[in-house]
């Protein structure tokens, strides 16, 4: 069995539902950090793996990372203020220490039960220190000292964009996936750096974004 570390977002989703494809077991794991759009990406990874369910597929698990308090006043827990829009750079979406709790705590879940790798959905055009091929390796021997044995971090998509993705994950109901960091009465709202970044990739993939936006509405 292999675990996935899951969003709502595209990259994990076509990532569980490639491990799928291949006969794979998958253990798709959430984890809950307190920020604001966490209700509807939490609804939306639960729809996706709800379309694509097989008995290879286990049911979602959800653990709590509360990061609220050591966020303080933030746009990620303001009640959608100050968020970046559309026009602002990758680094303003930059959520500090956020990789490196999400694989802490999936990975300690992992090898409590005895599963011996978690794939992660991090892309090569991902600008942050916390992404890099180094991080990764030095986090997974980090792990390994602290666990006595910790599972292997696999990230397919490492070398990946945006749009690789996209155009990789053809046949999946990417529609049902959420990207926003503003969502706006459970849409989309389409004006957040996340939301132009989505838009992007669809574009450069030359593929169709079935993305229901809410400044399309």
């Amino acid at each position: 069995m292999i675990a996935v570390l899951i969003s709502g977002g595209i990259e994990s989703a076509v990532l569980c539902g490639e491990f799928v494809r291949s006969r794979r077991r998958v253990q798709p794991i959430y984890i809950r950090c307190g920020l604001d759009w966490e209700d509807v990406e939490l609804a939306a990874a639960r729809a996706y793996l709800k379309a694509i369910a097989c008995d290879r597929l286990e049911p979602l698990v959800v653990l709590d990372e509360p990061i609220r308090d050591v966020y303080g006043p933030h746009w990620s827990t303001d009640g959608g203020v100050d968020v970046p829009g559309a026009e602002t750079p990758d680094e303003a979406v930059y959520l500090p220490g956020r990789n490196l709790l999400l694989t802490v705590k999936s990975a300690l879940w992992c090898r409590l039960r005895n599963v011996h790798e978690l794939a992660l959905g991090s892309l090569g055009s991902n600008p942050f220190s916390d992404s890099t091929p180094e991080f990764f390796q030095g986090l997974e021997t980090v792990l390994g000292q602290a666990l006595s044995g910790s599972p292997r971090l696999i990230r397919p998509f490492s070398r990946l964009h945006k749009s690789d993705v996209v155009a990789r994950g053809d046949g999946l109901p990417l529609h049902l996936t959420f990207s926003c960091i503003r969502p706006d009465a459970g849409l989309h709202c389409g004006v957040c750096n996340k939301c132009a970044e989505r838009r992007d990739g669809f574009r450069d993939a030359n593929r169709p974004d079935r993305t229901r936006y809410a400044d399309e509405q």
